[in-house]
């Protein structure tokens, strides 16, 4: 069984971000406070049922955190049965999926250790400055004592010594400040792909809150949902890998025909509109003319050259101002998809 080495305090910052990277799982507050409470205390029930779990090189899953009692992260309450049931699970990642989601959790991992270098190094010009201060106190003290010969031999001494610690200073403090411009650059770098889904290239759910969240007091907002009618059957009769090449199809018509919204992929096959100063009829236009044209494509199997047949989504809008809690907007837009499913499917209603 794997057992978690107890970590002092100043290496416990860069081990959660190792355990993260490590499980691929996301920089989320949430996860971060699952892995500090393995990590803090190693010798603990839940850091030895995740060493149960992981052992042999096994990652961790978010459902292995949930069924661990740890939080759950970016959780919806699911919509009830529709009347010929629901559309199905989140689609398996693509291997290119995994692999930017693996290059995200190496950047966020990079970042943390050149955090943690930096520390280092900033420490180290601080004990080299306080024992030059010391070492200045003791000089001064034994110069005052002794006569003008040896007086002068130790200010010779005192200075060469004083130069050479100034360059010992100024070549950590140039070390430092590269450590420094390496770790904003990677921050950026690692915050823009993390809130990026890997797979469509559109925001994700993140990146949406975010945005509306950023939003000044008071702006019209409609927020819209749409989602991808019957995509279980692409996934059970053409593979998940054509179910990922619907998916990023239809997510970026969705994004061309929005009129500027910002679009991101919410979570499965679901997709998340956000308008600002549209009102809810304009808004239900855009989102209806996404509707067909996604509807208009003819997806054949790359692989097979077999149509896959007509792929149509439904949408929900629902509108007020970025006052609204966005958990508010999201229930009645979701209601309005309800809806639309309910109806037939193919179609975009507003809420009530």
């Amino acid at each position: 069984m794997i057992e978690f080495p107890r970590q002092k305090e100043d290496e416990l910052f860069a081990a959660v971000g190792q355990f993260l990277a490590d499980h691929r799982l996301g920089v989320e507050p949430a996860n971060y406070a699952f892995a500090y409470r393995v990590l803090s205390d190693p010798g603990g029930a839940l850091a030895r049922s995740v060493a149960a779990l992981t052992d042999g090189g096994i990652r961790l899953t978010a459902q292995d955190i949930a069924d661990l009692g740890g939080p759950t992260v970016g959780s919806v309450a699911p919509r009830p049965d529709l009347p010929d049931g629901p559309d199905g699970p989140d689609p398996q990642q693509s291997p290119e999926a995994a692999e930017l989601h693996a290059q995200a959790d190496e950047m966020i991992a990079r970042a943390e250790m050149q955090m943690a270098q930096f520390s280092d190094a900033v420490r180290s010009i601080h004990e080299e400055t306080s024992g030059f201060g010391r070492d200045l106190a003791a000089s001064a003290a034994a110069m005052r004592q002794a006569d003008a010969t040896t007086g002068m031999d130790e200010v010779s001494r005192l200075t060469a010594a004083m130069i050479d610690r100034a360059h010992v200073a100024e070549r950590r403090m140039a070390a430092a400040e590269q450590e420094a411009a390496a770790l904003r650059s990677a921050l950026v770098e690692a915050r823009g792909t993390a809130r990026l889904d890997p797979l469509t290239e559109l925001a994700n759910r993140r990146a949406f809150d975010e945005a509306y969240d950023a939003l000044p007091p008071g702006t019209p907002v409609a927020l819209a949902l749409c989602d991808i009618d019957h995509f279980k059957r692409v996934n059970d009769e053409f593979g998940h890998a054509v179910g990922d090449r619907v998916l990023r199809a239809v997510g970026l018509t969705i994004a061309s025909e929005s009129g500027g919204a910002v679009v991101a992929r919410y979570g499965g096959e679901e997709f998340a509109l956000l308008f600002v100063g549209v009102d809810i009829d304009a808004a239900v236009t855009l989102v209806d003319r996404a509707r067909s044209a996604v509807a208009a494509r003819r997806f054949r199997s790359r692989k097979t050259d077999a149509p896959i047949g007509v792929v149509t989504i439904s949408g929900g809008v629902a509108a007020g101002t970025s006052d609204d809690p966005r958990e508010a907007l999201y229930a009645r837009a979701d209601a309005a998809l309800y809806r639309a499913k309910a109806a037939g499917r193919n179609r975009a209603f507003s809420a009530a």
